[in-house]
């Protein structure tokens, strides 16, 4: 019993430890981001950073006067959110999932690669099938808060940009949001475009979205011009862009975009 505590204690902190260095560490990252960034958000602007994890995307809204209210639902990396920011004014850490509902419900954790922690069993199973998984083990469950998007806008207010990054549970993320947001990113996985199906139809329910797409950690947005579902899904599914998994923008219409 004390080899397996002691090899969970270890897989966890090397989970942590490398994604540290896959999100901090690596040179002009962080430009890129905020760069990207910068084209969604002004300085005062209240964001959401769902699914945060070590923190890189909050440091990127922070770094451009952005107010961000930071949502992770993994004890280890809420408590290194709160020591990386403890000195921010403008950075709220909230240890909770967003789902479709309020209130708590067991996540699978995998602690070698804690990005890949999920709420959402149909995912994780159809991941196991998923060569681009090899590797990856769900070792633990434990039970977490969780709340929605209408949530935290009635305790925060309604956010400028909203990004989205929580392992397959997105479509229920958008289930749980009612109001109009100006812009939003979420992931896509190549092989789990249904997930981005829903996502999009859920959009396009709200209001009159227009959608871009970035590869991997490009931080470049690859259409000229933004794109209507359609097209986007015809793009997503191109053979360029099923090499790698990424994030897909959604934009309101310019005259849209103070709706409700």
């Amino acid at each position: 019993m004390d080899e397996v505590i002691r090899t969970a204690a270890t897989d966890r902190a090397l989970g942590l430890l490398r994604s540290l260095a896959v999100y901090h560490a690596i040179p002009f990252r962080q430009r890129r981001l905020r760069r990207l960034y910068a084209r969604f958000v002004s300085p005062g602007d209240l964001t959401f950073d769902l699914g945060s994890h070590v923190g890189n995307r909050t440091r990127a809204l922070a770094a451009l006067g952005c107010h961000v209210v930071a949502l992770e639902p993994q004890p280890d990396f809420a408590r290194l959110l709160r020591a990386l920011f403890r000195r921010s004014a403008t950075i709220e850490i909230v240890e909770a999932a967003v789902s479709d509902r309020v209130g708590t419900a067991a996540i699978s954790v995998s602690d070698r690669t804690p990005t890949m922690t999920t709420l959402t069993s149909e995912w994780l199973d159809a991941r196991t099938q998923d060569p681009s998984f090899f590797g990856v083990r769900w070792n633990r469950c434990i039970d977490v808060d969780i709340t929605t998007l209408d949530a935290l806008i009635e305790r925060f207010g309604r956010p400028s940009f909203v990004k989205i990054d929580v392992e397959g549970g997105e479509p229920e993320v958008l289930a749980g949001l009612s109001h109009r947001v100006p812009t939003l990113s979420f992931e896509y996985l190549p092989d789990a475009l249904d997930y981005t199906q829903r996502c999009l139809a859920r959009l396009t329910e709200l209001g009159p979205y227009r959608f871009n797409w970035s590869p991997g950690e490009s931080y470049e947005l690859i259409a000229g011009e933004w794109l209507t579902k359609a097209a986007l899904m015809k793009a997503l599914g191109s053979p360029a862009a099923r090499l790698q998994s990424g994030d897909v923008y959604a934009q309101l219409a310019p005259r849209d975009a103070t709706g409700h």
